[in-house]
């Protein structure tokens, strides 16, 4: 057994809680079949009194016997899996000696054997990306399971009458008669402020997401329990290691975390945006493989958004098969497409190179390596170095002094979105009026909360009842171990962007093509390593992933290591006042939004005339408002 086995698809179940009812199979086969785009080379559902398992496969590894449900020697404990184990051939010889017979190479199998070995803390066993539910019937339990930094999804509802609902996507939930779809205000909330529903709350009040990093243990006839976290990340940054010493850990530690993920019985390939994190991964791959590496970029027909020769350059050092497609400018037919694969309202608009980039990859690859993480973990993001400059500023006064003083300025000071933003004195004042927490939020908010408060209609904020979307971050900081600046923010990034954006957009958009993404720079021992080390080697300066660059300058060229971030962007702005104008028109003031009696009618007006005119630039507020629409008439059509 020296192969990782993995299982990139669906899973869904319905479990009685109370008693042992018969399942309808016709029902939970047509919430597996909402997931088909997961899996869609097998069909597999276990059915016994109180409980209907189901599971849609994409096979890896393992393909000709890695079919599930997937059962213990003498069936009484049954797993569905979304993901891969990585350390699977770690775990078998181990689990042999304590008496445990494997029957099949897939590492699905581990996870039975696990549970019957240590119980729950098996998950603490488990280095990789994972969802799954496993029945034990001897205990009469279900045990649900999220992986560490959230990768893969997990979703679960119980009904009134008892019954719990799973999934790996909300549309296989929302196929259940039983599941009440009224929306949480709530989650309206965080929706406009982030551009997602943070875990763990849905945009139903129904259902939830279960937390990366958490267990759901539930005991027939038992008091529903509450989600239980495993593991959390720690930010010591007590590793006194020399930076030469640290760049050769890194590289070690990078090396193991590539290799891990390079193992498949199909073609294998990675992302290449011409960033660092996807060139990295793409020059480590190169270093572990015999032939040449399956490269995939996506090209934009507008030069202010392309990176391709960035790419085309660690391409062409690497001897890669470079795969390239080009994204017209005005490619936003993709907007309903959205709001069916992400099931609840997204507003991160580079869902849409990464859908191309996904349906590129597929045409050549099964799986593929990316990049993600890597800016959360190293300290990448510009906001980062923006964040601590203020945070200099703001360590000079006391908040008792800076709140109404800087308040005060930030009020008065006028608006100028044009300028770089150390220039928009009125942006940094607001700043510096918050504490780190608060500031943070309002840095990284869509619609800030003076927007939300004009967005949202006197009734709609009488039914938040106070209820603020920084609370999402409040309940994250206050569980962070240091005060040091960065490690405050990327630890509120690692809890918030990483999972509720990032994680959720590739997810979606990989599986709607039946396409493994696989994430090295997110392995969970990497980033406990990464969060010992002080801060001055992620963000030196100027310098963003410091580290991490200074590891690879053997290996890529200057001007991918060391050139501005670009990002994965699109041209919402132009859109808008071109060829998009006309719907951004209708949805904001039709009657869609108007009927909810959730939005001031006036407040959308200014959003459209305003940006219509050049006057200013509402690009992200509009698109986080159209895709809210487009999340409704999708409602309305199901």
């Amino acid at each position: 057994m020296s192969e990782v086995a993995a299982t990139m698809c669906g899973i869904t179940g319905i479990f009685d809680t109370r008693d042992r009812r018969g399942i309808n199979r016709d029902l939970l086969a047509r919430m597996n079949d909402a997931q088909h785009h997961r899996g869609p080379d097998e069909t597999g559902l276990h059915l016994e009194p109180g409980v209907g398992l189901g599971h849609k496969r994409l096979s890896i590894i393992d393909l000709s016997t890695g079919q599930q449900p997937l059962c213990n020697e003498d069936g009484s404990v049954v797993v569905v899996f979304n993901g891969e184990i990585y350390n699977f051939q770690t775990l078998v010889p181990e689990l042999e000696a304590l008496g445990h017979v494997f029957h099949t190479r897939s590492d699905t199998e581990v996870i039975v054997h696990a549970w019957e070995a240590w119980g729950e803390a098996c998950v603490n066993r488990f280095r990789g990306m994972f969802a799954f539910a496993l029945w034990d019937r001897n205990q009469d339990t279900l045990f649900l399971a999220r992986d560490r930094l959230g990768v893969k999804p997990l979703f679960y509802a119980l009904l009134p009458d008892g019954q719990l609902l799973f999934g790996s996507e909300l549309k296989a939930l929302m196929a259940h008669p039983g599941l009440e779809r009224s929306i949480d205000p709530c989650a309206v909330e965080d929706y406009f402020a982030l551009g997602y529903v943070a875990e763990p709350r849905t945009i139903f009040t129904s259902a939830r997401k279960l937390p990366p990093a958490h267990t759901l243990c539930v005991r027939r006839g038992q008091p529903f329990p509450e989600p239980r976290e495993y593991w959390d990340v720690r930010f010591t940054l007590n590793n006194r290691m020399s930076e030469v010493e640290a760049r050769e850990e890194l590289m070690t530690r990078l090396r193991e975390s590539v290799r891990l993920r390079m193992i498949a019985e199909v073609p294998l390939g990675a992302f290449l945006s011409g960033g660092v994190d996807s060139s990295a991964v793409v020059a480590l791959m190169a270093g572990l493989s015999a032939g040449p590496v399956n490269t995939c970029s996506i090209a934009f027909s507008d030069p202010a958004f392309n990176e391709a020769h960035f790419a085309q350059q660690v391409a062409d050092r690497y001897q890669t098969r470079h795969f390239v497609d080009t994204v017209d400018s005005d490619d936003f037919d993709l907007i309903d497409t959205l709001a069916w694969l992400y099931d609840e309202p997204y507003a991160d608009s580079s869902a849409i190179p990464t859908y191309r980039v996904c349906q590129l990859a597929r045409r050549h690859v099964t799986v593929a390596l990316s990049g993600d993480g890597g800016d959360e973990s190293f300290g990448g993001y510009r906001r980062y170095r923006l964040h601590l400059m203020e945070e200099r500023l703001r360590a000079r006064l006391p908040l008792g002094l800076r709140r109404p003083l800087f308040g005060l300025l930030g009020r008065l000071y006028p608006k100028a979105d044009w300028a770089p933003r150390l220039l928009r004195a009125k942006t940094t004042f607001q700043a510096l009026a918050r504490d780190a927490t608060q500031a943070y939020f309002h840095s990284v908010s869509i619609l800030r909360d003076t927007m939300r408060q004009q967005l949202f209609s006197a009734d709609f904020r009488a039914q938040l009842g106070g209820y603020d979307a920084l609370e999402v971050f409040r309940r994250h900081a206050a569980r962070v171990d240091s005060d040091e600046p960065l490690a405050l923010i990327q630890y509120l990034d690692l809890k918030t962007y990483l999972v509720g954006d990032i994680n959720t957009k590739v997810d979606r958009a990989s599986m709607a093509h039946a396409l493994e993404v696989r994430e090295p720079l997110m392995d969970h021992e990497l980033v406990e390593w990464l969060a010992t080390l002080p801060s001055d080697m992620k963000v030196r300066g100027q310098e963003g992933k410091f580290i991490f660059k200074k590891a690879m300058e053997p290996s890529l060229p200057n001007d991918v290591l060391y050139r501005p971030k670009m990002g994965f962007a699109v041209p919402l702005a132009r859109w808008f006042r071109g060829p998009l104008r006309q719907r951004v028109r209708e949805a904001l003031t039709g009657e869609r939004l108007a009927d909810t009696g959730w939005f001031d009618a006036a407040y959308l007006r200014h959003l459209v005339d305003a940006h219509e005119s050049g006057r200013r630039d509402y690009s992200a507020p509009i698109w986080t408002v159209l895709m809210f629409e487009a999340f409704l008439r999708r409602q309305q059509a199901t």
